[in-house]
């Protein structure tokens, strides 16, 4: 048989070329086992689409961002993602409670989107491979944020694994554990305990500055001079 004929093991064969919704589907698959081998951080798009058979470019038609192909094999929605993200706009002094406001809404909401990120969350308690891709997908959602934010790379990481940690635990204790007193609570209660910790996790403030030997403050001491 000509050379021509015989299908490549790196190539799909020759003929007539699968539909839109066959493509993106097979994009999907590749999505689905490359983040269960290699976790979500470590996934990145180029390696899907060689697994898919397709482009990267073509890839980003389909989904604009790996969190948005995350979310896809996942069953969540692009507005539960834009849910998340709008958080991040708006007065910087209460940007802790419209996270926690909209990341309750979102695990918590009647939708499939809940149902879905509830069942990768209970999956992810028995499962390490799952928890690390959980984590690393709501980080992202995170990180973006800090990085705008212009912290130090250490103090971006930590800061960012307490806030995902944070709201994951919250969750956990609200909907999988069902702590009774966390069950009862409804959701404005939690936004206003829980937002001003995460308020100061993902945007804090100046530092107070620190007291010269003897205690005072530095406005103290010049205070005390002009006296004198």
């Amino acid at each position: 048989m000509p050379a021509e004929f015989t299908a490549s093991p790196s190539r799909p064969p020759r003929g007539r070329r699968p539909g839109r919704n066959a493509t993106r589907q097979a994009v999907l698959d590749a999505a689905r086992a490359r983040f269960a081998a290699d976790g979500f951080k470590a996934t990145t798009i180029r390696g899907i689409a060689a697994d898919a058979g397709v482009d990267a470019a073509l890839v980003m038609q389909f989904f604009r961002s790996k969190d948005e192909l995350f979310a896809a094999v996942m069953a969540i929605s692009p507005d539960a993602l834009a849910q998340l993200a709008d958080a991040f706009g708006g007065p910087e002094h209460s940007l802790g409670e419209r996270v926690v406001r909209a990341h309750l809404s979102v695990w918590e909401g009647g939708s499939k989107d809940a149902a879905a990120l509830l069942a990768m969350l209970r999956g992810a308690i028995t499962n390490e491979g799952a928890t690390a891709q959980l984590r690393e997908f709501i980080e992202s959602r995170l990180t973006e944020e800090s990085n705008r934010r212009a912290l130090d790379d250490h103090d971006s990481a930590v800061r960012v694994a307490l806030a995902a940690s944070m709201l994951i635990g919250i969750v956990v204790g609200r909907k999988v554990v069902r702590v009774p007193l966390l069950v009862g609570e409804d959701t404005e209660s939690i936004v206003e305990r829980v937002g001003p910790a995460l308020q100061e996790i993902l945007a804090p403030g100046p530092r107070p500055v620190s007291s010269p030997a003897g205690g005072q403050s530095a406005d103290g001491q010049r205070r005390a001079e002009n006296i004198d």
